[in-house]
Order: structure tokens, then sequence, then C-alpha cells
């Protein structure tokens, strides 16, 4: 069964994204830096402002912001103002930051009730998000439990996932009782196990849209594979309706994993596909290089394209024919093919150029 639908944005320029109910599952992100100068520098802002743009071409449709306090909540606002990518403010703690948040174009908020300060702070953020018709986002991790189930869970009465997932249902039951259903559930462990099944028992009672990551991840290689293990789970039982891979790595990094996740579960279709060979002793030209210089501009195309960067001849027109476009290279040579044809043969250092031209006629 379907989760119901909630919208992110759609105030002033900003895209209105649904999640849930029959939306494709959406990518989000976190900026990893404070925002706190950004309404005293301009340039700052302009930076700021294309690498979201880059991020959106990357296939990012969500970033979230720590906004830990008032200047921050200020410098939110004005970058909101810039972008019509929905921005999500993450608050802790004090409530007049969601207030101060909402006075500009912020997509969503992002608290959990339990640390807010009262039922009555509570109160007054949703009736903002009420009247500026802005979502909000629980998000729940295993240092959100209250008092009452830490106890159980240190007396074995309760798993860690069960905690999780009756902390969600507690959080919720606030907004059900300001009659609030424009939001979302998290429910976060650094633990794959943990995460997959604090999520299932959660959509086996409930059908609030649910947003999946596992958190504390760790570095890109560690992150990715506990991602990966529990996007796929839950993904392949039709739980889950946004994702972020959280890395200790860029925010890049955390939107081509997460998309590359969702296609290889058959969950986002379209984009260039970008396969490359790992590297030999035969060696004769610079996969590594190559990649690294070419996969941002590759995965903002829109193409629907199959991209082979092959090392050799071996794994050259050979393995790669099923490309719509690849490139290898030998003995300071390199060569350009398509569906497994030959099309041109350059200098190593003319490869880049030879392989944009290529590229651009498909």
């Amino acid at each position: 069964m379907a989760t119901k639908e909630v919208f992110i944005g759609g105030k002033g320029i900003t895209k209105r994204i649904g999640i849930g109910g029959n939306n494709p599952v959406s990518i989000q992100t976190m900026w990893k830096e404070p925002i706190t100068d950004v309404n005293d520098n301009s340039e700052k802002l302009d930076l700021i402002l294309k690498k979201i743009n880059n991020l959106q071409f990357l296939g990012c449709d969500i970033i979230r912001f720590a906004v830990p306090d008032m200047k921050s909540a200020a410098s939110l606002c004005r970058i909101a103002a810039h972008t019509e990518v929905p921005l999500v403010a993450d608050i802790h703690f004090d409530y007049r930051l969601a207030l101060d948040c909402l006075k500009g174009n912020v997509a969503a908020i992002r608290i959990n009730p339990g640390n807010i300060g009262s039922a009555e702070n509570t109160r007054k953020v949703v009736e903002a998000c009420r009247e500026n018709g802005v979502a909000i986002r629980i998000g729940i991790n295993s240092g959100s439990y209250p008092k009452e189930l830490q106890k159980k869970v240190a007396a074995g009465e309760m798993t860690r996932a069960e905690a999780l997932c009756e902390t969600a249902v507690i959080e919720s039951a606030v907004f059900e009782e300001l009659h609030f259903d424009q939001y979302v559930v998290s429910m976060k462990s650094s633990s794959v196990e943990e995460t997959v099944l604090s999520n299932r028992f959660y959509a086996q009672k409930y059908h609030n849209p649910l947003h999946l990551g596992v958190t504390e991840a760790g570095p890109l290689i560690d992150g990715i594979v506990k991602s990966t293990m529990a996007f796929s789970t839950l993904l392949n039982e039709n739980i889950g309706d946004t994702i972020r891979v959280s890395l200790s790595s860029t925010p890049e990094n955390e939107v081509i994993a997460a998309r590359n996740i969702l296609k290889e579960c058959g969950r986002r279709t379209g984009g260039v596909t970008l396969v490359s060979c790992p590297r030999c002793g035969r060696e004769g030209f610079d996969v590594h290089s190559f990649v690294e210089r070419w996969q941002p501009e590759l995965l903002a195309m829109d193409k629907n394209i199959t991209v082979a960067v092959m090392g050799c001849i071996v794994n050259g027109p050979g393995e790669g024919k099923h490309a719509d476009i690849g490139i290898a290279g030998a003995g300071g040579k390199a060569i350009i093919f398509k569906k497994g044809q030959i099309v041109r043969t350059v200098p190593e250092k003319d490869a880049d150029t030879a392989f944009r031209e290529e590229i651009q006629s498909l």
C-alpha cells in the first residue's frame, strides 16, 4: 500500500516535490559547512548557489542545512530566496529558529518534538508550518529515545529497532493530535539491521512517508556499503520514499551514490550510466583520472546513454560494445568507439577534446 503524499516546497520560486504516494523516490543530501557569514558575503552566497545547482544537475532533489543559530536562519532564508531547489532547515532545541526560517522560502522543517522544549513550542512550529504550507520531517535516531524506552532497551525488554519505531510513533502522535498530516518520518541507526527493522516495523502499521538513511555510516566505502544494503532491502519491499546516503565525504558523492542505488534498484531511470574498468597491468589509458575528470559532467548530462571508459584494447570495444560511446587507449593513442565500432583514433593528449566532440554528437 502506498504511503500518503506530502509536499516539499512550493513557496516562491521553489520547486514543489511530492514525497510518498506514487511519486518517485527523491534524493537528499546535507550541506557540510556553516552558513553563518552568507548575509555579509555575496561571494560566499554565489559559491553556495553554484554548488546547489551542481548538486541539482547530479540528481539531488532536496538539500538540508543545519541551523544552529539565528545568523544561520537568516542566511538560509537568503540562500532559499535565490534557488528553486527545496531547502530544509534542520532544527534542534530552539523552536524560534524554525519560526525564523519560516519567514523565508524554506521548503521544510526538520524537528524532533522530543527535543524542541515543550508541547507548546511544537504547536507554534506546526501552526507556522500549516500557515506557510511547509512540511515537517520528524528525525529519530538512537539518541532520541524517551527515558522510559531507554530503560526498556537496557533491561532487554525491547530491541533498539523496536525503540526507534516506538519513538517515531510517539512523535507522530504529537502532529496527529494537532491535525497536521504533512510530515515525513525518519528512523536512523548506524546499524544496517536496526535501520531495516525499525522502518519495516513502522511501515507495517502506518502510512506516513519514510525518509531512509543509515546515520553515521562512515567514510566513502563503508557508508556506501551500509546504505546500499539497507536501502536495497527496504526499497525492494516498497518501503522508503526519499533517501540520503550519509557519508564522511562530499555532498556530491552522497548524491551520486544515492542515484546509483536507485538505478540499480529500478527506482530511477534515464541519465548517463557510466561503466569503467578497474585497471590492470595491461593499462594503456589512464582510466582513473579520466573518470575523475568526466564523472560530474557526464552525470549532469540530459542524455539517456551508457558511457564506457576502458584501460586497454582488450576491455575496449570488445567488453564495452554495449556502450553508446566509449574510450580506451594503447601506445599513446586514445580510441573512441560507439556500439563496439571504433570511430576515431587520436593522440592521448587530445582524448578529452575528441571525446567531447563525439559525445555531443549523440
